[in-house]
């Protein structure tokens, strides 16, 4: 396998973790601040054992990091140039679709996509 292989192998790895709605949620809630897995649930509307699965799905992945503070766990962005990327995604889907332009990239109509324009203006 050549380096670029590797290369592109990890860059869908690192996409496929951020193809599922609920991870972008968790993305957006802690992008600006770290936050208890209490906080997170609270913020993505998730149930606490699918938020916790994700979170340290995130975290062994290398996404986000945590640390113990007190006897609670909390989460942040391991890399800021994730949340740029993810920002940077959701506001060229938004203005897709605010546009009424047609795009493979547009997410289909429903809930998620107030998610994405809710990220697409975090920050």
């Amino acid at each position: 396998m050549s380096d670029q292989d590797r290369v592109f192998d990890t860059v869908a790895r690192y996409f496929a973790l951020l193809s599922d709605p609920t991870r972008l949620r968790i993305m957006h809630a802690v992008c600006d601040a770290e936050r208890s897995v209490g906080e997170i649930v609270e913020r993505t509307g998730g149930s606490q054992t699918n938020i916790s699965r994700n979170l340290n799905l995130m975290h062994e992945r290398g996404a986000l990091a945590r640390r113990r503070l007190g006897s609670r766990v909390v989460y942040r962005v391991a890399d800021r140039a994730l949340i740029e990327m993810c920002r940077s995604v959701c506001q060229r889907v938004s203005d897709a679709r605010q546009s009424g332009e047609s795009s493979i990239a547009a997410p289909a109509p429903g809930p998620r996509a107030e998610t994405h324009a809710a990220m697409a203006g975090a920050g």
